[in-house]
C-alpha cells in the first residue's frame, strides 16, 4: 500500500511504502462499531449517583387514612410511583461500564480503520513534525499551509514545543503512537501521520 507523503505546503510530494496488513484491510463495520463503543464505554467515570427510597427526604407519616378517601392507599411519600420519590433501580457510583476487547480483536479494528482512512483519502505522511518555539500561532501556520482544519497529528515522540504549541488549538490534537486510539482516529477529518510513527506501527502491529 502506497501513502501519501505531502510537504510543508500541503502538496503531495511522494509516497511510503507501508504494510498492506495495516493499511490495505477490508472495511468490517461491526467490528469498529464494537471498537468505538468499547472505548467510549471505558472512558465512563461512573459518577453518577441516584437516591434510593431510603436515601431521599421525606416523611414517614401516612399520607392520608387507608380507607375511605377514594384514593389509592400509600404509606409514605418516599415511595418510587411518587414525584421526588426514591429510585427503585437506582444507578450509583460503583456501576462498571467497562468492556473487554481482546488484543487481536483491538488490532484488526485499528487497521480496519486506518486502512478505511486510505481508501477516503483522509491519512497522509509527514517527513517531521517540529517547530521552533512553543508558539500556538507559529504551529497554527503551519497547519494553515497544509490546507487542514480538522486534524489528528501522529508523531513517533512528541516534541514538548510542538505538545505546547498544538493544545490551544480546538480542532487539532497531536498524539504518540502508543496514544492512538479508534475514536480519536474517526474524529477527525484527517489523519497525519510522521513518517517515524508510521515505522513504528508497523514495528508494533505488523
Amino acid at each position: 500500500m502506497e501513502l501519501k507523503i505531502i510537504n510543508a505546503q500541503g502538496q503531495i510530494s511522494g509516497a511510503l511504502s507501508a504494510s498492506d496488513a495495516l493499511f490495505a484491510r477490508e472495511y468490517n463495520e461491526a467490528l469498529v462499531h464494537q471498537l468505538v463503543t468499547a472505548f467510549l464505554a471505558n472512558a465512563r467515570s461512573g459518577n453518577r449517583a441516584q437516591l434510593t427510597r431510603a436515601e431521599v427526604k421525606h416523611s414517614t407519616k401516612k399520607p392520608w387514612r387507608q380507607k375511605g378517601t377514594g384514593r389509592a392507599r400509600s404509606g409514605m411519600t418516599s415511595s418510587p410511583l411518587w414525584r421526588s420519590g426514591g429510585r427503585a433501580f437506582p444507578n450509583k457510583p460503583d456501576e462498571n461500564f467497562t468492556q473487554k476487547v481482546n488484543r487481536k480483536m483491538y488490532r484488526a479494528g485499528m487497521a480496519t480503520i486506518l486502512s478505511q482512512l486510505v481508501r477516503d483519502e483522509r491519512l497522509y505522511v509527514v517527513e517531521e513534525l517540529a517547530v521552533a518555539t512553543p508558539k500556538t500561532k507559529e504551529f497554527a501556520g503551519q497547519v494553515k499551509n497544509l490546507g487542514l482544519e480538522q486534524v489528528l497529528f501522529v508523531t513517533k515522540q512528541l516534541d514538548e514545543n510542538v505538545y505546547l504549541a498544538s493544545r490551544n488549538l480546538p480542532n487539532v490534537l497531536v498524539l504518540e503512537v502508543h496514544q492512538v486510539d479508534p475514536y480519536s482516529l474517526l474524529r477527525y477529518k484527517k489523519v497525519v501521520f510522521t513518517r517515524d510513527a508510521i515505522a513504528q506501527l508497523e514495528e508494533q502491529w505488523v
